[in-house]
């Protein structure tokens, strides 16, 4: 099969295809003894902001092939750009990458570890004459570019000499032009179909200073100039990418062409591109990710509403379980739009297993129970986890006053409600079974609290233990309940797609019920030693995680996952 083949064979789920084909990719090149038997990649993110979901998929492939095939991958921050960049976020970038479970060893890179290597490459351009420096403005480059159908126009500044052009440049880098005065360009084919060949902007002046080398620049490389070179400094056999990089594929090739790097000794690396991850009701966009923090949208990067890989970790998803989530998704070479039902699928599958049972009263309705005895208190046995046989049981206290679910009792109920009513029974988990006797009401007609009796032979081992009732509920004795703060979170984004529709504002469909905290929920006493980042399954309620924001006088918990799975439902159907 032909590289050609090989890159157009894009469709997943055919036996008759390659799952991966970057992975076809480097087979062939293994077998035919390319780039010395050798895979190396490399992960390039650029230190503008947190990482995301996205990201987290080109972690995956980018270690997972490398880990596959006996190779190596680098991590190499792309910092070109100054003016965005903050060391928060190499930080966050090193923290997440480790998270997810992968490691560097000891390739840790930047682009700015090249940028004397870098300006020499360009003064070779020049001296080659396939470099010039430009005094157009933006605007002007971007008008003289042409369009789809027109070819560009040459700069007026396209011919100097090549000994003015080696002035301006070093003039350049010594600071004597205004930001944005002058360019270096490569000189390349303003007639080319491809907009990217015609004489791309590889140097501007820049006045910013830098998170590593300070001020000693002011003139920084362009991405589509600095990115393949770094590559093959770095010895990069496989540079995958996303798809939008196609186009800029023979850009890429260009600069290594026409760069004298030592390619004897570094081989050349090749770009293979993939499709990137689109998921519904977020956002992928760093820029627009960054508005929604910037402009107050969500608490931080690190929202638990937030795509990015620490909003998901402090949301309480499991570095296993986006791993799955990224292998279930493949590698294509067509963008397509991935239910985020699927995500959810995958932490929900794991933490069945995995999760500690606990009961949790979200919003709490009290209930006295007359004919238990006053100060009695029953420890009863709980398993743990029914879908783990190891995880054992605990033990719950039982006392004279519980709460339950508001919404497990209604007065007046419809048809079909199999919960507390007015003179009829429930049976609570891993205890008794329980009457209504009385409703009692504050002045405005809401109820405060239920007056019920207990069988007090219905709970395990008891001579009516089996008694049938229709409903079963949770509940926390009262006198032992952990008060907590619980936030229920739902998709960020109300639409599937919010950016489908380009000429309105992707903030307009921001839903606003993304976020409910609740502020008087009771916990069982078992949590009393929870630490942030322990998950459990509130019963009847979801997946849940303890959040940084608890405190030994109230903790705070965050729904990862609602405990029905739509896309269990709709792979079914």
């Amino acid at each position: 099969m032909t590289e050609a083949e090989v890159l157009n064979n894009t469709e997943t789920g055919d036996s008759k295809t390659p799952v991966n084909f970057i992975q076809t990719i480097i087979s062939e090149d293994l077998r035919t003894g390319k780039n010395g038997g050798r895979v190396h990649t490399r992960f390039p993110p650029e230190p503008n902001g947190y990482l995301h979901i996205g990201h987290a998929k080109s972690i995956c492939l980018n270690f997972g092939l490398a880990a596959a095939n006996n190779g190596i991958t680098n991590l190499r921050f792309d910092d070109t750009n100054p003016s965005k960049e903050e060391v928060e976020y190499v930080e966050s970038i090193k923290t997440d990458v480790r998270w997810l479970g992968f490691d560097w060893e000891d390739r840790l890179f930047y682009a700015s570890d090249y940028f004397e290597l870098l300006y020499s490459f360009a003064v070779q351009l020049i001296k080659a004459g396939k470099a010039f420096v430009c005094d157009l403005s933006a605007q002007e480059i971007k008008d003289y570019r042409g369009t789809l159908t027109e070819p560009g126009k040459e700069s007026p500044y396209r011919n100097r000499s090549v000994e003015e052009n080696l002035d301006l440049f070093e003039r350049m880098r010594a600071g004597e032009f205004e930001d944005g005065s002058r360019v270096l360009r490569a000189k390349i084919n303003m007639a080319s179909p491809n907009l990217n060949m015609r004489d791309p902007v590889i140097y501007r002046i820049l006045r910013a200073t830098h998170h590593r080398t300070v001020d000693k620049w002011c003139i920084y490389p362009m991405y589509d100039y600095a990115h393949p070179l770094s590559d093959a400094l770095e010895a990069i056999t496989h540079s995958v990418c996303t798809l939008e990089f196609a186009d800029h594929r023979p850009l890429y090739e260009w600069f290594i062409d026409n760069v004298d790097y030592d390619s004897a000794k570094y081989g050349r690396p090749q770009q293979i591109e993939f499709a990137r991850l689109n998921l519904t009701h977020t956002v992928m966009s760093k820029r627009k990710l960054r508005q929604l923090v910037e402009e107050g949208y969500v608490s931080g990067w690190d929202d638990p509403r937030m795509p990015t890989i620490s909003g998901l970790r402090r949301r309480g998803y499991t570095p296993a379980s986006i791993r799955d989530f990224c292998e279930r998704i493949g590698v294509a070479k067509r963008d397509s739009m991935v239910d985020i039902a699927l995500l959810e699928h995958c932490i929900r599958e794991e933490l069945n297993f995995k999760a500690p049972r606990v009961m949790a009263v979200l919003q709490p309705l009290k209930v006295i129970i007359d004919n238990y005895p006053e100060g009695q208190v029953e420890w009863l046995e709980a398993e743990n986890n029914p879908e783990d046989p190891e995880a054992g049981s605990r033990k719950i206290p039982f006392s004279r006053e519980i709460y339950i679910e508001q919404e497990d009792f209604m007065e007046n109920p419809p048809k079909k409600f199999f919960r507390l009513v007015p003179g009829g029974e429930i049976r609570l988990k891993s205890a008794y079974i329980i009457k209504c006797e009385e409703v009692v009401k504050d002045e405005q007609g809401n109820i405060i609290e239920l007056h019920c009796t207990y069988d007090p032979d219905s709970k395990s081992g008891g001579p009516t233990a089996g008694r049938k009732v229709k409903g079963t509920s949770h509940w926390v004795s009262a006198l032992h309940a952990i008060p907590a703060e619980v936030r229920l979170y739902d998709h960020l984004f109300l639409q599937e797609d919010p950016e489908g529709d380009e000429t309105e504002d992707f903030t307009s469909n921001i839903n606003p019920g993304s976020l409910e905290s609740l502020t008087a929920c009771m916990l069982e006493p078992s949590l009393v030693d929870a630490v942030t980042g322990n998950r459990y399954q509130f019963m009847r309620q979801g997946y849940f995680c303890v959040d940084p924001d608890s405190t030994p006088d109230k903790m705070v918990f965050n729904r990862i996952v609602s405990l029905r799975d739509t896309w269990a439902k709709m792979q079914k159907k």
